[in-house]
């Protein structure tokens, strides 16, 4: 299989598949991303940790323009970020978002929640939209669940639902925004096991959590942020067995030790 080498007045690689370069973001006086310089390669899957108030997950929503940023320039396969209106609704679709707060309408079947986009933004059909919602469902495990709404769901079966939701889109990226901090522990697993999976499959995801041993064993990468910066970033076994920065080693030892 042979490259193809594509001329751009910027060197970026046909891998590259999210570009901030020279992020800055306020909210107020607070300058919450700063200088930030970050490239997601197609099939990789980002973990982004860091104390709280780090800006990871402001981070995450401007890649999907939740946020708006102050400068710098964020680009996804090669596009820059359109600012609203239609282009933005599509680019919204190429980029799933997976929240903390499961973000389903409660007023819709778990099946209506996860065709609802597909008709309404990438105008399928309803009958094969219906169908593929169904195969999603039975992929992420609460398949049987289909026509039931989302209160009579658990919280860990409503976001296996939330990542169903995305995935119907066919996004070229998956944002998962610490998508287990409003689940009981014993469904944290499930929604994380979904997520090993899709990683296993190559889907694109950057994700911020907390959740050390899913970074552990799911990522290709660790971006570790603290003030607004990223301070280190490197492989797994890398990042949690030597890292380099004093404030990645504080931070790993009061979460590693308890």
């Amino acid at each position: 299989m042979t490259e193809v080498s594509v001329a751009k007045d910027d060197a970026v690689s046909v891998a590259d598949l999210v570009v901030l370069k020279n992020v800055n973001k306020h909210f107020g006086a607070l300058h919450v991303l700063q200088d930030i310089d970050l490239t997601i390669a197609r099939g990789e899957v980002v973990v982004v940790i860091g104390p709280s108030g780090s800006g990871k997950s402001t981070l995450c929503r401007t890649i999907n323009r939740l946020e708006s940023i102050d400068s710098g320039a964020i680009t996804i396969d090669g596009r820059p970020l359109p600012a609203e209106g239609r282009e933005l609704a599509r680019l919204r679709a190429d980029v799933g978002m997976v929240f903390q707060s499961f973000n389903l309408f409660a007023h819709k079947t778990v099946l209506e929640n996860v065709t609802l986009g597909q008709v309404k933004v990438r105008r399928a059909d309803r009958k094969a939209a219906e169908e593929k919602a169904r195969t999603l469902l039975d992929r992420v495990g609460v398949g049987s669940q289909a026509d039931k709404y989302p209160a009579q769901l658990s919280g860990g079966q409503q976001q296996r639902v939330a990542i169903a939701r995305a995935l119907a889109m066919d996004p070229k990226v998956m944002l998962f925004d610490e998508p287990t901090s409003a689940l009981d522990p014993e469904m944290i697993n499930e929604v994380l096991e979904v997520m090993q999976q899709l990683a296993r499959d190559g889907m694109t995801m950057i994700v911020v959590t907390h959740e050390m041993g899913f970074a552990r064993s799911a990522a290709n990468r660790v971006v570790f942020m603290a003030d607004g910066r990223i301070v280190e970033e490197a492989v797994p076994d890398q990042f949690f067995s030597n890292p380099r920065s004093d404030r990645a080693k504080d931070f790993l030892s009061k979460i590693l030790h308890h």
